[in-house]
């Protein structure tokens, strides 16, 4: 997918996102995310929608000292679904007005604006599975955009520290995890290390994995995401089942 695939498909999915919670009790707990209510869950969405947009509208050069942004908030929680469209709206006319390929700080590998319309999207996409998940539904998640997904979460999860400081403990003396989806071309092959883990490319070396996991694009997407056990039915899980284990335990955020 390209930056304005990327840009479309976050409107799509906020669009839906807001069709799944419009006429929903607000109060009902999101099981995928703890603690949370679907109040939460589309305040927290918008208020992502927000601070990307801030930040795109500034194309910082810098790592941001402050995340204080004006949300706007409404007065009311029945009011949300309506300010996460707006939220949505505004990143969208932001797009718009972006050279997406202009260079921009951005906490993952791409330092380019466009970082944060993909980064956007796969925020929006798994959130909005968790609201229809939270209602009772089966979120449909487009294969392209699955599989464009699991490229992003694989590609900066090295460097998500920060906030998801479990990821600093993904490290084995040359251990390797294969995630091949069974339904599209898409298999990636990640390597630990004992100073760290990263994606392995082609040009690093022979192909073999010390385990591996087989899935459809979306399943895998949700998995990786921590909304999917990997013991579930839907994969096929080869090799080290310990080293599955400890992927699993410290990746998710």
């Amino acid at each position: 997918m390209n930056p304005a695939q990327h840009a479309a498909a976050v409107a799509a999915e906020t669009a839906e996102f807001v069709a799944t919670v419009t006429a929903a009790d607000l109060s009902t707990p999101v099981p995928t995310c703890p603690g949370w209510t679907l109040k939460d869950l589309t305040q927290h969405v918008g208020s992502v929608h927000r601070w990307f947009t801030e930040l795109l509208r500034r194309r910082i050069q810098h790592p941001p000292t402050s995340r204080e942004v004006d949300l706007r908030l409404p007065e009311q929680p029945e009011g949300l679904p309506a300010w996460l469209a707006a939220s949505a709206s505004e990143a969208a006319e932001v797009f718009a007005a972006t050279d997406l390929d202009a260079p921009m700080w951005a906490w993952g590998v791409d330092q380019h604006a466009r970082f944060w319309v993909r980064r956007m999207l796969f925020e929006t996409l798994v959130h909005r599975a968790d609201a229809q998940l939270a209602l009772g539904l089966s979120p449909h998640i487009d294969r392209a955009r699955a599989v464009d997904g699991i490229d992003e979460f694989l590609t900066n999860l090295p460097f998500a520290s920060p906030f998801a400081p479990l990821t600093a403990q993904l490290r084995a003396p040359d251990r390797t995890v294969r995630f091949t989806c069974t339904d599209a071309d898409g298999d990636w092959l990640v390597g630990l290390r004992p100073d760290g883990f990263a994606l392995v490319t082609e040009d690093d070396g022979p192909g073999t994995a010390d385990a591996t996991v087989r899935g459809a694009a979306a399943d895998l997407l949700l998995l990786l995401y921590g909304r999917l056990d990997h013991q579930d039915a839907a994969f096929d899980l080869l090799g080290d089942p310990d080293l599955l284990t400890h992927w699993f335990t410290h990746s998710a955020f």
